[in-house]
């Protein structure tokens, strides 16, 4: 009989924490903005409350939960491949805890479509994960010290004062609300910068039965 595995149950592996850690690392290592277990967890939250307050099942938003949690381990070995490379841990991981081949595989899609090159939102739990993603935009992501070296990714982060993803279940609408200081990036820098992730945001958003809509300094751009 498979076994049910939950979020919790994940992340109490060691090898997880090892594999979390580890991609963590790198990610510093090559100045790159946060990507380690403050990331994971919101992405996982994220996907699960975003599936929940659209009354999908609670198994489908623990999935969710589980893909968010899981989707940039492969950072543990390799930055350009690393959606690849997060499939193939995941499968280890939860095919060794018991997942059935069919949460598995929605998880697995989950995981692997979150990049926005080459991601396609197959389905509720990876158009979740896909929108989880793409929202963290934070100050508290940028992990060069120094802002007159920053890129234009560090900057446009340390830019945002606050963000918030908001779902109204009635409307469908899945919204995301950004305060960005000007002293740091404009909202037209932002909105250059980040327009194919918004696009992915609005392609999963469609498959979810939904609009989404981007507001920054309260102006609605999408």
């Amino acid at each position: 009989m498979a076994v049910t595995t939950t979020l919790a149950r994940v992340k109490r592996r060691e090898d997880v924490k090892v594999y979390m850690a580890t991609a963590a690392r790198n990610m510093d290592l090559i100045g790159y903005t946060e990507h380690g277990f403050r990331h994971a967890e919101l992405t996982a939250q994220t996907a699960r409350k975003i599936l929940i307050d659209l009354g999908y099942t609670r198994r489908e938003a623990e999935l969710a939960a589980i893909a968010g949690y899981l989707h940039d381990v492969g950072n543990a070995v390799n930055r350009e491949f690393h959606p690849q490379a997060a499939v193939m841990i995941a499968h280890q991981v939860l095919h060794d805890m018991g997942m059935s081949p069919e949460d598995l595989i929605e998880v697995l899609c989950g995981v692997a479509n979150h990049d926005e090159e080459v991601g396609e939102p197959f389905g509720p739990i990876a158009a979740a994960v896909m929108i989880a993603d793409k929202s963290d935009v934070s100050r508290d992501r940028v992990r060069n010290p120094e802002p007159t070296t920053f890129d234009e990714h560090d900057r446009i982060n340390y830019a945002a004062i606050s963000s918030s993803l908001s779902v109204d279940a009635e409307e469908k609408v899945i919204r995301l609300e950004l305060v960005i200081d000007p002293k740091f990036g404009s909202v037209m820098e932002y909105f250059e910068l980040f327009l194919q992730r918004m696009v992915m945001s609005r392609r999963a958003a469609a498959v979810l039965g939904c609009r989404f809509s981007l507001v920054i300094n309260g102006a609605k751009l999408i």
